[in-house]
């Protein structure tokens, strides 16, 4: 249970940030190139639907039933850290940001992106530590009930829970270039580990084993029900998101021409 109160600024100044964030999208959108531009109608559908997500999750009555029930955090857990990350992500901002910039700052922002920090950061473990492992270390240890009392570590998570599922996402099915993204059956490994991680964790907290939260235990339990089963369903929808940009690799010139029969033009 939240220990902090929540003031008559902690849901107007995110959601405020909320909107700046769907009118900037909106902006490099209309500042993209033509042809782009006509290619994002459902990428722009899917950014903003992230961004009513994130709001619906910072506004009353989630944002008041999470302060006062545990149940409550893991739903606006759900919201912020698997639900609207995958629709942002599906908005390809960066692939919208690349077609607004000018050429010389757009091979910059490309640059930054295959540099070595880059590689590190988006590898599908990383990004997987960085997200489930964070929950393991959230509910397991003090950490949750530190946090609890203290409306700056407050948001900390709910920036790491956001930042985190934006960068699984990425990895894992995002539209957008990434660098050195591993094929899709190696995606869907990580994305299977994931799946029994969630798992594992909604279990150990339904049982009370390891879990380190100072809540009535039928809000534990119910948090529980609510990560097992909400979890599983964004991640179903991140798997189908996978699939739905799997682009088989075409044949190889070399291959198509060791097929083509011998003819006196090609012996």
């Amino acid at each position: 249970m939240s220990g902090h109160d929540a003031g008559p600024w902690d849901g107007l100044v995110p959601v405020a940030a909320v909107a700046l964030l769907a009118a900037a999208y909106l902006l490099i959108v209309h500042r993209a190139r033509r042809p782009a531009r006509l290619r994002f109608r459902w990428r722009t559908a899917a950014f903003l639907s992230g961004c009513v997500l994130l709001a619906a999750a910072l506004l009353p009555p989630i944002a008041p039933f999470a302060h006062r029930d545990f149940r409550g955090h893991m739903l606006q857990h759900l919201l912020i850290g698997m639900y609207a990350p995958l629709a942002l992500v599906l908005g390809a901002p960066v692939t919208a940001l690349l077609g607004a910039l000018p050429a010389s700052r757009a091979r910059r922002l490309t640059a930054a992106l295959r540099g070595r920090p880059m590689r590190v950061l988006a590898h599908p473990v990383t990004a997987l530590l960085l997200s489930t492992g964070g929950l393991a270390v959230l509910y397991f240890t003090p950490l949750y009930d530190a946090t609890t009392g203290h409306a700056g570590a407050h948001w900390i998570v709910h920036a790491h829970f956001l930042l985190s599922g934006c960068l699984f996402a990425w990895v894992i099915a995002g539209p957008d270039p990434a660098p050195a993204r591993p094929a899709v059956p190696a995606r869907l490994v990580v994305l299977g580990v994931a799946i029994a991680a969630h798992a594992v964790i909604a279990q150990l907290m339904y049982g009370g084993f390891l879990i380190d939260v100072h809540a009535p235990i039928t809000q534990v339990r119910g948090g529980a029900e609510i990560m097992y089963y909400g979890g599983d369903i964004a991640e179903l929808l991140l798997a189908a998101a996978l699939v739905a940009t799997w682009r088989p690799a075409r044949r190889t010139t070399a291959a198509r021409s060791r097929r083509r029969p011998l003819t006196p033009q090609n012996r």
